[in-house]
């Protein structure tokens, strides 16, 4: 990601003034913003370095989720600019927009179980993913059934669950389906590059340059 994502920045004649990578311990450049795509165990100490240098910082590692509300803070407190998307596709935000209006329509019909269904590459490090999180989210807020997330290994009663496949090559694939006796409904995202990813990035970073507090698509998508 941060290749494809600095090959688009280049091409819209951005300036790259530092590249962070693995094990480096020199202080960041000074800059107008940051894109932030490492992994789980490096995100806090990458993103609370850029709080606290006073960059503005676009975040889109995902397997930290449970630490997200302690990093909000943290920014708030130091008057920081943040903002974490688990996908910066617009076609998967949008989709996420439908998943939650169709929980809202399929609420009072309780002969229907949803279920979410995940692919990606064998590659990725979390599971499920951020993106399928964020749709199990979207159920849940929704739903007057639905109080929590589990995956088949540790079902719980009344739980979304998400089954997460790791498969080479799989382009990210998510899909919500509701089955009941009579029939199916399913929505579905299928992706198939890592640009799209990458130039959402690049159009929130442009955007959010010059703000200051915690922001998500809906805030740059005026959902």
């Amino acid at each position: 990601m941060g290749k494809a994502v600095e090959k688009i920045a280049l091409e819209k004649n951005h300036e790259i003034v530092g590249r962070v990578d693995l094990g480096d311990v020199k202080p960041y450049p000074v800059a107008d913003v940051a894109i932030e795509f490492s992994q789980p165990d490096a995100a806090i100490h990458n993103l609370k370095k850029c709080i606290d240098a006073k960059i503005p910082v676009v975040c889109g590692t995902t397997g930290w989720y449970n630490e997200k509300e302690d990093i909000e803070k943290y920014c708030l407190e130091r008057n920081g600019t943040l903002f974490y998307a688990s996908n910066f596709s617009l076609g998967v935000n949008i989709f996420f927009l439908l998943n939650e209006y169709l929980a809202r329509w399929m609420d009072p019909h309780p002969d229907y179980r949803v279920a979410i269904d995940e692919t990606h590459h064998t590659q990725k490090k979390d599971s499920p993913s951020g993106t399928a999180l964020m749709l199990a989210e979207g159920i849940i807020k929704n739903s007057s059934q639905k109080k929590e997330w589990a995956t088949p290994e540790n079902p719980k009663p009344g739980a979304v669950v998400i089954s997460s496949f790791r498969v080479d090559p799989a382009p990210g694939t998510h899909v919500v389906r509701y089955q009941s006796p009579a029939d199916d409904i399913e929505i579905k995202h299928m992706a198939h590059s890592r640009e799209g990813f990458a130039s959402g990035a690049v159009q929130v970073a442009e955007w959010l340059v010059g703000k200051h507090g915690v922001f998500t698509m809906k805030d740059f998508l005026k959902f």
